[in-house]
């Protein structure tokens, strides 16, 4: 491996581009870390939303004061503190003044912040106005009692906060997201109710489990009545692993035979829901809506109604489909990784991150205390000093008079502090003469009651543990609520099968002789009598339900099937099957078949081979669709016959010669595929001449019509006895001038 070179020369560094770049991209990836992504345990804030809150502090946006201009809290922000892009940080202000995006906002914004349909559709900040929320005061009303370090702002020019002393744990309260590089956080929000109890658990018992702290904060509560039906299991698992899940359900009630939807999934707008419902609708696979409103407005922030086609939709199983295929039901991905007091990022439980929260806590109160003791001592000691004045007015105000330099004259005299001395100078005359002793000492009394307390306090970690614990509960009766996410057992959403959605009509299918199919209502439809394109007419026909599947047969002996409802109507000519299927170039469409799955067909050639199948085996997902028949050269594919009881029925196949033979069902096999067995005996010299036309399966009492131009005979399956043969037989002729046999059907 080389050496690394270094050399400098006028003023400069020569390093390898390979180091610069690993060191420039480490810096980077910091500073992301660090300083935007992650938050900060003690106040779970990223820099810029602590900026935001301390700048708005600064010009005096509090609470209770007149609300001012976004822009002008958003000038400050970037101006002093955050030098980026002012609709970045304008965005961060209106996500936390948006109730709907936080579950305890920070921010009060006066006009358009946005909607839950639309979060960022809020008005420029020129138009907008802001101040801070009362919970605000959480994060900052201890900031000037010496609990935060201070920096430097980015030009040296002013100091701001390293964090603010935040009196609950805000992390867990409005949670947080963000994607930083190599690592991401997801924080959901919490009850505050919740968290300070669990607080107050850990301080007294300090060994307490993640699954005892979950009967204190019993899962996320975010901003919307939508439930959360994560399991309490996994929301333990959560809790004690830092990473897991949580699922969120929409809620609804049943108003006027109508579904109405008044609660939607965190982050979820009513808008991108009706899209998704409505996709559905438009594609034929929701038959059960008639209608779909929005009905939201500012007295009811979610109102969705669906509205069904009749009152005999099971409302539970739409609802239950349309969780599992729209928004109205979401999943939030969680994963605690945060950066602790020792200024790392890591991935921590809930007991971790709370005992280090009251670590944060802890010291923060002490550095509070001792604040406050250092002005109480500091006071007295001013005090002292004063009461020494007091009481030696006269001579005081001599020596002020008559020495040139009257402080190291008083220090001499009294014996004070230079720090006592020049209080007492900077005093007025007057002042001093209204003092009264009384006065003095009844202050110094009280501030030495104080600084008792405040020393023995800081002397005993149960009286510490004491005062967080009684801050915290003040607090909690000040900002707590109740919780807003209910947590509710539920089992998880299933999606409906497409039949399953779809109402059971009678259907007619019908194919034309160049591959264009179509669906008419009922089974009382002559296909025969439908308009055809020109140059087309009727292939074939079969009698099916919308809630089935039909099923083709192609030139090539390879089968494709689709939903029957999804054919377009028999008003029209249809659309062509190549529109749905892929075909090999030259076939085309020859026979078609539909029924339950489980319904028995006779697949057969042209030639006389054939096979017993179950419905199920013609059905294909594949647009390219599934071999299915072998067939022999020259043969084609005849119409499929349904087999109603293979025990009982007769197979009856009938040749272009007039050969008519029938046999049991039984006697022919039952395959997936294939080539099949010999049905009917055919000569091998009349190949090229006689085919098989047709076959049938003819049940018990059942009848047989044969075909021949316009005239039908009918056979009774009395009558078939006289054609009973073997199978693979030649079978019987039919009489004289019915021998040329256009086809065959059952009654």
């Amino acid at each position: 491996m080389t050496e690394t070179i270094r050399s400098t020369f006028h003023g400069f560094e020569q390093i390898p581009l390979r180091e610069y770049a690993e060191r420039a991209y480490l810096d980077y990836s910091m500073y992301v870390v660090l300083d935007r992504a992650l938050p900060f345990i003690g106040d779970g804030l990223k820099p810029v939303q602590r900026r935001i809150v301390y700048s708005m502090s600064e010009l005096g946006l509090n609470a209770s004061a007149k609300p001012k201009k976004s822009a002008r809290t958003v000038g400050d922000v970037i101006g002093k503190f955050h030098p980026h892009g002012d609709s970045a940080c304008y965005e961060a202000l209106v996500l936390m003044a948006q109730p709907f995006s936080y579950r305890y906002p920070l921010i009060e914004g006066q006009g358009n912040f946005g909607s839950p349909d639309d979060p960022k559709s809020f008005a420029a900040m020129r138009y907008t106005e802001s101040k801070l929320t009362p919970i605000a005061e959480v994060l900052l009303g201890e900031l000037g009692q010496g609990t935060a370090d201070w920096t430097p702002n980015f030009d040296g020019t002013l100091e701001e906060p390293t964090w603010l002393p935040a009196r609950l744990p805000h992390l867990l309260l409005n949670g947080t997201t963000g994607i930083a590089v190599g690592m991401a956080t997801d924080v959901p929000p919490h009850n505050l109710n919740e968290i300070v109890s669990a607080c107050i658990r850990v301080l007294d018992d300090p060994d307490v489990s993640v699954a005892e702290l979950c009967e204190h904060v019993r899962g996320p509560d975010y901003p919307t009545a939508a439930e959360i039906i994560t399991p309490a299991a996994d929301l333990r698992t959560m809790y004690e692993t830092g990473n897991g899940s949580v699922r969120a359900r929409a809620t609804y009630f049943k108003e006027n035979g109508n579904i109405v939807i008044n609660a939607l999934p965190f982050q979820v707008s009513p808008s991108k829901v009706i899209e998704q419902i409505a996709a559905q609708m438009r594609a034929k696979k929701l038959p059960w809506l008639e209608d779909i409103r929005d009905e939201s407005d500012h007295q009811y922030p979610v109102r969705v109604v669906l509205i069904p086609r009749s009152n005999r939709v099971d409302t539970d199983q739409l609802m239950g489909h349309l969780f599992a295929t729209t928004d109205l039901e979401r999943s939030y991905r969680v994963n605690l990784n945060i950066i602790g007091l020792d200024g790392k990022p890591q991935v921590k439980n809930l007991k971790a991150l709370l005992s280090e929260w009251l670590v944060f806590r802890s010291d923060t109160v002490t550095r509070r205390l001792k604040h406050r003791l250092d002005k109480v001592e500091r006071r007295l000691h001013l005090l002292e000093g004063l009461l020494v004045a007091f009481l030696n007015l006269d001579e005081v105000i001599r020596i002020i008079r008559s020495e040139d330099e009257p402080k190291p004259a008083l220090i001499a005299r009294f014996k004070l502090s230079e720090e006592q001395a020049d209080y007492i100078l900077d005093t007025r005359l007057k002042q001093l003469a209204r003092l009264e002793e009384m006065k003095i000492r009844g202050e110094q009394d009280e501030l030495a009651a104080e600084r008792e307390k405040l020393m023995a306090t800081l002397d005993s970690k149960a009286k510490l543990k004491k005062l967080i614990k009684d801050e915290l509960m003040a607090d909690a009766k000040k900002f707590g609520d109740a919780r807003m996410s209910p947590l509710v057992q539920r089992g998880a959403a299933q999606a409906l099968a497409e039949t399953e959605l779809v109402a059971s009509e009678p259907m007619t299918v019908v194919l034309s002789e160049k591959g264009w199919i179509r669906a008419a209502k009922g089974h009382d439809v002559d296909a025969a009598t439908l308009s055809y394109r020109d140059g087309d007419g009727l292939l074939a026909a079969v009698r099916s339900r919308s809630t089935q599947q039909v099923a083709f047969l192609d030139s090539e002996g390879r089968s494709y099937s689709t939903a029957v409802h999804t054919l377009p109507s028999a008003r029209g000519n249809g659309e062509p099957l190549t529109g749905r299927f892929s075909p090999a170039s030259g076939a085309s469409f020859q026979a078609l078949a539909s029924g339950d799955n489980d319904a028995r067909f006779v697949l057969a050639s042209s030639h006389g081979y054939g096979f017993v199948t179950r419905f199920e085996n013609l059905t294909s997902r594949q647009k390219a669709g599934k071999t299915m028949l072998n067939l022999t050269a020259g043969a084609k594919v005849l119409q499929p016959a349904a087999v109603g009881n293979p025990e009982a029925d007769r197979i009856v196949a009938v040749t272009s010669a007039g050969h008519l033979l029938a046999f049991p069902v039984s006697e022919l096999p039952e395959l997936d595929k294939g080539k099949g067995n010999k049905i009917i005996e055919i000569p091998k010299a009349k190949l090229g001449t006689e085919r098989v036309v047709a076959t049938a399966a003819v049940a018990p009492g059942g009848t047989l019509l044969v075909k021949s131009g316009q005239r039908t005979m009918s056979l009774s399956f009395k009558d078939l006895d006289a054609y009973v043969g073997a199978r693979a037989s030649r079978g019987g002729l039919l009489p004289r001038g019915w021998q040329k046999v256009d086809g065959l059907d059952v009654q």
